[in-house]
């Protein structure tokens, strides 16, 4: 493929490789070509090297203090830049809070299209067939570019990571961004409270609908997730009764999951909310 696949890379606030960068090397990798990682951020050089692992042949570290908290209007002139340094024929990015932001404003830069949130990715001849839910979960539609780069955004554990193997050349850049080009401020931030596994990285999901009853059912839930090693779901109407959090919510509305498993109980199983786990891999329902 020529000029090949350039990922973007993301790491957390503590300095650990986010896993959809993994997912993305595997993929981009699958497609054909050189696979370029860029990683952006502050304090990420430390696992520069990791990200090199999954497939890369170059890692792009731009790590500057500017990038801490992502704001588009420090990340999107160097990804315009590293895009048109590389000048690759597809760019990918994870369906996170990052690539949800960045992708179509680097789409846009460059005059191109971005398919957003893809469950599959494969190439007829040079072009990128990019796969994705439609009609709230119940098809898939698929998707190809008129010309390039073609962007699309992967939606987490969406697609398997390959094991770590290897190692890419490592390539510092600058960031090129002055405090002035940033036009807002971050004054702080307010995280959910969190007791347990993230429904987005579980590996079993345990929902609840109306079908319970009432809230005092989600105590069990609650300890069959735990005895699974899983975190609890709920459907919107549940938590539209306030019988649980709404940072539960799975569907179209809330959250996408894609546990090895996910079991739906008292769900009527509303389109919306099947939207949410359509890349699910095993659902078991209890009426």
């Amino acid at each position: 493929m020529p000029n090949g696949v350039l990922i973007f890379g993301e790491a957390t606030e503590d300095g650990k490789l986010v896993a959809i960068t993994a997912e993305l090397s595997g993929a981009a990798a699958a497609l054909g070509g050189p696979v370029t990682c860029a990683l952006l951020g502050s304090g990420v050089e430390g696992v520069a090297e990791e990200a090199g692992q999954y497939g890369a042949e170059k890692v792009i570290l731009v790590d500057d203090p500017i990038l801490k908290d992502y704001q588009g209007d420090a990340y999107l002139p160097v990804a315009e830049r590293i895009a048109k340094e590389i000048d690759p024929a597809v760019i990918l990015f994870g369906q996170t809070m990052i690539g949800r932001d960045l992708a179509p404003r680097l789409a846009q830069r460059l005059g191109t299209a971005v398919a957003m949130d893809c469950v599959a990715l494969s190439m007829e001849g040079d072009k990128l067939l990019a796969e994705r839910p439609a009609y709230g979960g119940a098809a898939r539609a698929k998707y190809t570019f008129n010309g390039t780069p073609q962007i699309a955004t992967v939606r987490v554990k969406a697609l398997d990571a390959p094991a770590a193997s290897g190692s890419a050349e490592v390539v510092k850049q600058d960031a090129g961004v002055s405090a002035d080009q940033v036009r807002t401020t971050i004054t702080g931030r307010t995280k959910p409270e969190s007791t347990g596994i993230r429904l987005e990285d579980a590996t079993v999901v345990v929902s609840g609908g109306r079908g319970l009853g009432g809230p005092e059912a989600f105590q069990q839930l609650e300890e069959l997730a735990g005895v699974l090693g899983g975190a609890v779901g709920a459907s919107r109407a549940v938590c539209d009764l306030g019988w649980y959090p709404v940072a539960a919510q799975v569907g179209l509305t809330g959250k996408m999951v894609t546990p090895d498993l996910y079991i739906a109980i008292g769900i009527s199983g509303a389109s919306q909310h099947m939207a949410g786990i359509s890349s699910v891999k095993n659902i078991a329902s209890v009426n």
